[in-house]
């Protein structure tokens, strides 16, 4: 990518009018083909230190809750005898509960669901008995408190309804648990007369003599799941897929976006980027070709509007275009993007997309958010405290920010939440697992590799079985190898990811070069693949200059690789293009850039620990 461009050039062309677009459909066929597999979790040991470290935190967390904890708000909201310790933070329940006065209380129990889906995919990647023993325990237990009163008293009765499905769905086929189903369906049951019968868009009122946080609930999110577990249950599915289809926000979103009608601003920006993931199963599982235009369509609008991160939704609202409220934010916020549920979010769309269309941009895009945003979230602590905002404050301040998280000042911090239990350590152990499932993907006679992570990948092509080890240091490094163990020789493509940004790739296999067509940001090695076969990419990096947007091109993030640097600095940084262009790395992780006053630090994300940053320079043009 050339010095200056902006995010929204590179969308040329790929946000396509979907009035022109021609799907032609077999089946699935809007590219030819049937949407690529995912792997399984337990096909891929990821080796990876960083992501290792995320996934025992959370399983350390999660395995420390004990079942009266967890179980408490429900028998509470259902009138049965609580013991226990009650955990507080939002996952309390209260019935005299007031959103204007305090915090504590705000949505009980709702992160559930989301816990027991995120130990169902712990106990799929390593096969630990003890993660499926609690799970199909705490579904018994939950099991026994199922009632409409608990839906009745929850302000988001669709939001938790959400999560159960997910995580009783994931319990179901990830964990074995034979029950799961079976409480889903009276879990429905119970749900549906206090559920709106179809999309609500947030903060319209549904429920008579109800105050304003009765409103933010989201049922528009309630698709993706429904779609996942009709296709789950098969002929039986036939309920859950009707549901899917009540729930779809058609007329006022999904609609207009299929007929290429920017409809983001004003939105909140998790739960109506989650609302895409929908679409994409109401395509992928419900067949809509409308709603596979409405997601590809909704993301491209996204990526128009989102920081050099990948990061989006300042103070978690969209934006409409040309509005100037992202630039303003940098000034006025530190409360930039909500890291675990909006990457969660994120990754979902860009792996449902990437298996669709086979873009490579997807992938570069899930990239860029895992190692910038979700990547380097602080630790989830066994009290509730949770890493909610990152901050990409990067201007002066004229004071504080009303409803900030974050202390003051001309630089971005990583900081714990202020809330405890938030919806973000719901969805940080759930973002955590599909690591193991975002790689790779596979179809007959090719496997992709999308991520580049050190970890080993199992398949069968054919008669034979696979084992593919992938190594290197990547992003630290540009050069990743991969090699081969197979049972018996065997026929396939081996389709590997290159990034836009990587100008100068090569590739080498058995120590020569291969020559390497990049079609829709991938290239293909075909070949008989035999034990001890090794493949060498090279992907090198260099500094390069991405503004904000064309209206502040003096606003700039500078980039590496995948990665973003953050200057360790509180102040405003101004530099020049000769002096990003010329930054030089001087220690692992760490580089030095020339500023108009004195050398400045920068490092990745995920380096920089408790000391002040800027995501954003100023170079004057």
């Amino acid at each position: 990518m050339r010095a200056g461009i902006s995010r929204r050039a590179l969308l040329q062309g790929g946000a396509a009018v979907a009035a022109g677009e021609a799907l032609h459909r077999v089946g699935f066929a809007a590219v030819g083909a049937q949407p690529l597999e995912e792997v399984g979790y337990g096909q891929v040991t990821l080796t990876s230190t960083p992501h290792l470290a995320q996934i025992e935190n959370v399983r350390t967390v999660l395995m420390g809750l004990s079942d009266d904890s967890l179980l408490m708000p429900f028998r509470k909201m259902v009138g049965q005898d609580a013991p226990g310790e009650d955990i507080g933070g939002w996952y309390q329940y209260r019935a005299d509960y007031d959103y204007k006065k305090e915090d504590a209380g705000l949505a009980p129990s709702a992160t559930f669901g989301q816990w027991v889906s995120a130990l169902s995919r712990m106990h799929a990647i390593t096969g630990d008995p003890a993660l499926r023993e609690r799970v199909v325990h705490l579904n018994h237990l939950y099991s026994q408190t199922i009632a409409t009163e608990y839906f009745a008293k929850n302000r988001f009765p669709a939001y938790c309804f959400d999560k159960l499905v997910c995580g009783l769905m994931d319990a179901h086929r990830l964990a074995g648990d034979e029950d799961a189903l079976a409480i889903l369906e009276r879990t429905r049951k119970a749900a549906l007369p206090e559920l709106p019968g179809h999309a609500v868009d947030r903060e319209v009122t549904w429920r008579t003599r109800k105050d304003v946080s009765w409103t933010w609930d989201e049922s528009y999110t309630l698709p993706e799941n429904l779609y996942l577990v009709s296709a789950q249950m098969g002929a039986e599915g036939g309920e859950y897929r009707e549901m899917a289809k009540r729930y779809m926000d058609d007329a006022t979103y999904f609609d207009p976006l299929a007929r290429g009608e920017n409809v983001l601003g004003g939105k909140h920006a998790y739960s109506y980027v989650n609302a895409l993931c929908s679409a994409m199963q109401a395509y992928m599982v419900g067949g809509s070709e409308k709603h596979l235009r409405a997601a590809k369509n909704g993301f491209d609008m996204l990526l128009a509007q989102s920081f050099a991160t990948g990061g989006w939704g300042p103070d978690e609202m969209l934006q409409a275009p040309g509005s100037g409220k992202v630039f303003e934010s940098l000034a006025t916020s530190h409360n930039s993007f909500e890291t675990p549920c909006g990457s969660y979010a994120h990754m979902k769309l860009t792996r449902y997309l990437l298996r669709c269309t086979r873009e490579g941009r997807y992938g570069d895009s899930m990239e860029r958010v895992m190692y910038n945003t979700v990547l380097g979230a602080m630790p989830l602590q066994q009290d509730g405290q949770a890493f909610y905002y990152s901050d990409y404050h990067s201007r002066p301040s004229s004071g504080d920010v009303a409803g900030s998280s974050n202390k003051q000042g001309s630089g971005g911090e990583r900081v714990y939440s202020v809330h405890r239990w938030p919806c973000c350590s719901g969805t940080l152990p759930q973002v955590v697992a599909d690591y193991w499932i975002n790689g790779y993907f596979h179809e007959p006679g090719a496997v992709w590799v999308n991520l580049y992570l050190p970890s080993t990948l199992r398949w069968a092509e054919g008669e034979a079985k696979i084992e593919m080890e992938q190594e290197g240091t990547y992003p630290e490094s540009p050069e990743i190898r991969l090699r081969m163990k197979t049972s018996q020789p065997a026929l396939f493509g081996l389709k590997l990811r290159i990034p836009a940004w990587a100008d100068a790739a090569s590739l080498e296999v058995n120590g020569s070069p291969v020559p390497m067509t990049v079609r829709s940001g991938f290239a293909t090695v075909q070949r008989r693949w035999r034990t001890g076969d090794t493949v060498k990419l090279q992907l090198p990096m260099k500094p390069r200059i991405e503004i904000l947007d064309e209206v502040h091109p003096e606003t700039v993030a500078v980039m590496f690789g995948p990665r973003v640097l953050f200057a360790l600095a509180s102040e405003l940084v101004i530099t020049s293009k000769a002096h990003v262009l010329a930054i030089q790395q001087s220690a692992r992780d760490e580089w030095t850039i020339q500023s108009a006053n004195a050398p400045v630090k920068m490092v990745p994300f995920t380096s920089v620990g408790s000391r002040a940053y800027s995501t954003y320079l100023n170079m004057p043009g």
